[in-house]
């Protein structure tokens, strides 16, 4: 039996030159759409006190709901008049220079299937509601809009410099798993740990997670876990700050910098960290 999955070698025959493909919304089933909301009700209760200021802000602009799965055009218009950024469907996983080129363009690429029933705690590969509830809330932000046209420009360069690793650790961090300072507590922005219900307690609650302030070159330097609850959570303290940091760095000499230094291991604490909290790691050692 054929593994299912959703990382391609090339577009399917229904794809644009671009990776994009029609949504085809009408062709989701009752089940479908049932995931979604069982996915949607779970989160929305988790989330107020946890979640960003700015991502409750955009889920209640977008008008995401309990409802199905959006509708990727009624969305994008929405999203446009917020911010100019529109949705585009994808069969799965794209090529990271379409991803920038995307990106740089205010396009944001999300996987038009959903996961299966069984798979609602997890799923290893990005699907519908991962890339809507997850990220696009937080696009209808002006400020983090533009932190991630910026990042989109900057992926192009990072490939022509062979620092594609270091800057996906930045994404990962920030887009993915990261954390803000408000004035009510450190909240969650990342969509990795927004449309995750577990992550969603941990990344706040528990006490097994390294909580450090940001900074862009040890972010850059650092390892991180794809396959369980990250071990490290970095914390911005605002949009506006790290939208300064990404637009005003100069990434050629920094890249250049970095990559003659070691990787820095998971959940490793350096002398210079802005350590918030320092994590036990109960969790990742009691696994193994």
């Amino acid at each position: 039996m054929k593994k299912e999955t959703h990382v391609l070698e090339r577009p399917p025959e229904d794809a644009a030159a671009d990776w994009t493909i029609p949504q085809d919304w009408s062709a989701y089933t009752a089940e479908e759409h049932a995931t979604w909301d069982k996915l949607f009700a779970r989160q929305a209760k988790l989330l107020p006190g946890r979640a960003s200021a700015a991502y409750l802000k955009g889920l209640e602009a977008l008008r995401l709901s309990e409802s199905g799965i959006p509708n990727f055009e009624e969305l994008s218009e929405r999203l446009m008049q917020l911010t100019g950024w529109q949705v585009v469907a994808v069969p799965g996983l794209v090529p990271d220079d379409v991803f920038f080129d995307h990106m740089a363009n205010r396009r944001f690429v999300a996987g038009n299937f959903i996961r299966r029933p069984d798979q609602l705690d997890y799923i290893q590969e990005p699907d519908v509601f991962h890339d809507v509830f997850g990220h696009v809330p937080m696009l209808a932000d002006p400020v983090f809009a533009d932190y991630l046209e910026a990042y989109g420009r900057g992926g192009m360069r990072a490939l022509e410099l062979g620092a594609l690793k270091q800057l996906g650790r930045l994404y990962w961090y920030t887009v993915e798993f990261g954390l803000i300072e408000e004035a009510e507590g450190l909240r969650i922005y990342g969509s990795g740990i927004v449309s995750s219900s577990a992550e969603s307690v941990f990344a706040l609650d528990s006490d097994s997670p390294n909580r450090i302030r940001f900074d862009m070159q040890r972010v850059m330097r650092t390892d991180y876990r794809i396959d369980d609850f990250q071990q490290n959570y970095f914390v911005i303290p605002s949009f506006e700050a790290l939208l300064r940091e990404t637009v005003e760095t100069d990434f050629a000499p920094l890249y250049a910098e970095i990559l003659a230094q070691p990787d820095i291991p998971i959940a490793a604490i350096l002398p210079g960290d802005g350590v918030i909290t320092r994590g036990t790691q109960a969790y990742a050692e009691g696994k193994g």
